[in-house]
């Protein structure tokens, strides 16, 4: 039976983001709060440390002249000085706008001037390039704050200067940070979050401090995360995904290993030793196809080992799922496999995660159960950015593999027309900045968020995705196709794969685009007598060709006849956000990748 929660917390949320934060340093100022990397070692600090410094900045921001509600935008990857940052910014009663690193001078500069950005902390060189760039067409912006870059001229200072300026506006006004926090309304602009979206321009979100609040308590109150768990924190903190996880931290009190360096992901799994990270479906994916791979590579004894192994683990798990006990031939099978196998798999990810949450795009289910059996919980959730991300998710001890879990207690849901997602509660945004009639269309009257998916909804309350409203296609013989639930099989069957994507609409069957992964690739490489061949000579070869053709017959034997992929063509190349035919969040462009290749597309209906 589903978990039921007391809604009350929502009489106790705090006012604001900043007040949360400054209740936390002083409810636990000497214990961890993060640690990051420096040089090769990492480095500590508390509740108290990290206050001190975010006060320094947020007084910095204070004497440049920063007033309520006045945006700040922040362009850098995932590090520690993108949290001082944020934080320094609630703390001054502004409003944060984010920008991916990976974003382009030109939509850098129309978000930064969109949102009328009075400052912007910079990472390095190449943000402040884009800025200086366009320097002409951002008239409101004072100040860039740099964290690594050059300070050449007075419009750019570096993260030292900012907080010696805070220290003198402390030394003149000793209890502004706290004066100002106080000040701060739950329904104040908190962020501004640009969607990268798959069409048109991005479109800013705006999102108030009580949203943010509420997603950190809204956890807090399930007891899924205590102060005594370790998160390891990559995501895009530019992404809602990050920034929630942010005000999770915040209302439970845990510490945050942070290093945004994705090809370091797994190297610092092993080194942190998490009890749990936030990740996108990509990373599970490539895990999964990379452990496949190498014992692939192994063969002989131990890879018979490890196919028995998981046979096991699945049965196990199964049994366990339908509530029945495990035969004890069976059980003892599975603790030799798990001493054999499995443990050696939970150690690769540092041996002490309690779970993986899982969000900004679907989880395969067979990858899902396939990490179960090893002992490996991956958590699904499901939000968007208009909802502070986290609207969904499944409980460590109520779950459903293949649902996104029952709706945060305080929030409702409901399906609408054509079974269209709809989402009502604290953590919906306010609407799109400078567009009106956007937010009409996606928020209702009565204050339900549309959500563009289709879903369903089990007697538990646990919601399922079908998939995304406007990638549904029909068939010219009148069968309806969910895209993605196929292209996720694929992905969970092909260990080489990267993207595998599905077009159909109108026509009498369906067929796809596919990419693989350079890094499988170059493994695979190694492997079979190709090792230091470019990449579109390894995917453009006979041998791939064959190989992804089998995966094809493999993925058919499993999809309804309507379903199968009667003709596809391997890209040699992969789609990147430099291309256009990602967005930075990793979620492919459809519609740009379906014109960029509809003479191939066509070609496959010849």
């Amino acid at each position: 039976m589903p978990i039921n929660y007391d809604t009350s917390f929502l009489d106790r949320l705090a006012p604001n983001v900043a007040a949360q934060f400054l209740d936390r340093v002083a409810r636990t100022p000497d214990r961890e709060a993060y640690r990051y990397p420096k040089g090769e070692d990492w480095e500590s600090v508390t509740w108290k440390q990290t206050g001190d410094q975010v006060k320094r900045l947020a007084a910095g921001l204070l004497s440049l002249g920063i007033e309520r509600e006045q945006r700040v935008g922040i362009a850098s990857n995932t590090r520690y000085e993108w949290i001082l940052a944020d934080l320094a910014v609630m703390c001054a009663g502004a409003a944060t706008t984010t920008v991916y690193p990976s974003t382009n001078a030109a939509d850098t500069s129309y978000i930064l001037s969109d949102s009328e950005c009075r400052v912007v902390f910079a990472e390095d060189d190449e943000q402040i390039a884009k800025l200086k760039e366009h320097k002409a067409e951002l008239p409101h912006l004072l100040r860039v704050v740099t964290f690594d870059g050059t300070t050449d001229d007075s419009w750019v200072i570096d993260l030292d200067a900012l907080a010696e300026l805070g220290d003198a506006y402390l030394a003149e006004h000793p209890d502004v940070i706290e004066e100002t926090a106080k000040a701060i309304t739950p329904d104040q602009l908190a962020t501004l979050i640009y969607t990268s979206g798959t069409t048109g321009r991005p479109k800013g979100v705006r999102l108030r401090h009580r949203s943010w609040v509420y997603e950190g308590a809204a956890i807090e109150v399930q007891d899924i995360l205590h102060e005594d768990d370790l998160q390891f924190l990559w995501l895009p903190m530019a992404h809602s995904f990050g920034k929630v996880l942010l005000s999770t931290q915040l209302a439970c009190g845990f510490a945050t290993a942070i290093d945004g360096r994705v090809e370091k992901i797994v190297e610092n799994l092993g080194i942190v030793k998490p009890t749990f990270m936030g990740a996108a479906p990509r990373i599970f994916e490539k895990a999964h196809g990379r452990i496949i791979t190498m014992q692939q590579t192994e063969g002989g004894l131990k890879e018979k080992i490890f196919n028995q192994a998981f046979k096991v683990g699945l049965e196990v798990e199964g049994l366990r799922r339908e509530g029945k006990s495990v035969p004890l031939p069976l059980k003892v099978q599975h603790g030799l496999f798990d001493r054999l196998v499995f443990s050696k798999i939970r150690d690769r990810f540092g041996g002490r995660v309690r779970f993986f949450i899982s969000g900004a795009a679907a989880l395969n289910q067979d990858i899902a159960q396939w990490f179960n059996a090893a002992g490996i919980l991956i958590l699904e959730g499901y939000g968007l950015t208009e909802s502070s991300a986290g609207s969904f998710v499944n409980h460590p001890q109520d779950y459903k593999i293949g649902t996104v879990g029952p709706v945060l207690p305080g929030s409702e849901v409901k399906l609408g027309e054509g079974d269209e997602i709809l989402i009502k509660g604290p953590g919906i945004m306010d609407g799109y900045h400078n567009l009106p009639e956007e937010t009409s269309k996606s928020l209702t009257e009565d204050g339900w968020l549309r959500t563009g998916d289709k879903g369903s909804i089990d007697a538990e309350g646990f919601l399922t995705i079908t998939g995304r409203i406007k990638d549904l296609f029909k068939t010219s013989g009148g069968k309806y196709i969910a895209p993605s639930a196929i292209e996720s099989k694929f992905k969970a069957i092909c260990p080489y794969a990267s993207q595998f994507m599905v077009f159909g609409n109108e026509r009498n069957y369906c067929v796809a685009l596919v990419t693989l992964d350079p890094d499988a690739m170059a493994g695979w490489a190694e492997e079979n007598g190709m090792a230091g061949a470019s990449y579109s000579d390894i995917v453009t070869s006979d041998t791939v060709h064959s190989m992804v053709a089998d995966y094809v017959d493999e993925l058919n034997t499993r999809l309804n006849r309507w379903e199968t992929i009667k003709r596809w063509d391997l890209l040699d190349h992969d789609l990147s956000v430099e291309s256009g035919e990602l967005t930075p969040s990793m979620k492919v462009k459809r519609n740009v990748v379906e014109t960029n290749y509809q003479e191939r597309i066509d070609a496959l209906y010849a």
